[in-house]
């Protein structure tokens, strides 16, 4: 009886050490750049079309329309629906004036480690084919597609920080037509600010040029500041700070929010008419004022932002 018992253990011994050895054969380095089926399983609430590297397919025509939608209205649907930590503040920004809206890119940056960082490159340039030319802060650039906003946590390290120049700045709004959000620094600001269309938000800007740190991902989660940020999701970027919109809540949050600009509209002109009290518009509508706002919607004297069977489909979900 003790001998089985002890060929049954012995057997059981060799089965788990082949395991082991099979999975650590399996076993490779972490990628530099997210995987499809990553950044697939990141995303998994988005339902409509992808990029082939797996980040939403957010439309140009929504993309569009967000930049007309203010940073408190965003904010008060992505607090409605849970998303607490979605904003950012405290920018130096190249073009205050100049709302900028795009699909995230998202890269990590760190304290240089020796180590780790010959590991990264070995990685990037051997086994996911990436340029070994120049340094690592340049590939999160080349993959970048129109419609793209390039999004990285420098960890607010300013002096030599600085995590691009007027060259790189030129080859991302070549890429991507729009500009950058950094928790970290630029240099060459002056080269920047001349490429036409180009926009940054940056926490500092400095003369120097980037030492002591390494890139160690690109599409992966990061945080900005306050906020979590992931690939693929939908920035609303304006001189009052930055929101970062999950892909798959940004089309009900551009309706909602345009809505809601609509009735503030309406609101504010039934005011200076005298026709409402301020209390009766602060507060829950009667169904006297939601006929007179249907009424007014249906004879709008401007362009709507929506369409009308949009308009029409939102406000019967609501009983309006």
């Amino acid at each position: 009886m003790i001998l089985k018992t002890i060929r049954k253990s012995s057997i059981c011994a060799v089965a788990l050490v082949g395991l082991v050895l099979f999975s650590t054969d399996k076993i490779t380095a972490q990628n530099v750049g997210a995987s499809s089926e990553y950044i697939n399983a990141l995303t998994s609430e988005w339902t409509g079309e992808r990029f082939p590297d797996g980040r939403p397919k957010v439309s140009d025509s929504i993309l569009e329309r967000l930049k007309n939608i203010s940073i408190e209205e965003a904010w008060g649907v992505l607090r409605n629906k849970g998303f607490q930590n979605q904003y950012e503040g405290d920018w130096q920004i190249m073009l205050p004036d100049e709302a900028m809206t795009g699909r995230v890119v998202t890269a990590q940056y760190m304290p240089l480690r020796p180590d780790l960082e010959k590991q990264v490159k070995d990685q990037g340039v051997v086994k996911e084919g990436r340029s070994p030319n120049g340094g690592t802060n340049s590939w999160p650039i080349d993959i970048l597609i129109n419609g793209d906003v390039y999004v990285a946590d420098g960890y607010g390290k300013i002096a030599d920080g600085t995590l691009i120049g007027d060259n790189l700045g030129n080859a991302i709004f070549a890429n991507s037509q729009r500009g950058v959000i950094f928790n970290g620094s630029v240099r060459d600001q002056e080269g920047l600010s001349e490429i036409e269309g180009f926009n940054a938000w940056m926490k500092g800007q400095d003369p120097s040029y980037i030492q002591q740190m390494m890139l160690t991902s690109i599409n992966s989660p990061i945080r900005i500041g306050r906020a979590t940020v992931l690939p693929g999701d939908v920035v609303l970027a304006k001189k009052y700070g930055v929101i970062f919109i999950p892909a798959y809540l940004v089309e009900e949050l551009v309706l909602t929010s345009e809505v809601t600009g609509l009735r503030d509209e309406f609101g504010h002109l039934r005011l200076r008419e005298g026709k409402y009290l301020p209390g009766q518009i602060d507060s829950q509508w009667t169904e006297e004022i939601k006929k007179d706002f249907l009424d007014w919607l249906n004879n709008y004297p401007g362009k709507l932002p929506m369409t009308k069977e949009e308009l029409d489909n939102y406000l019967k979900e609501r009983n309006y």
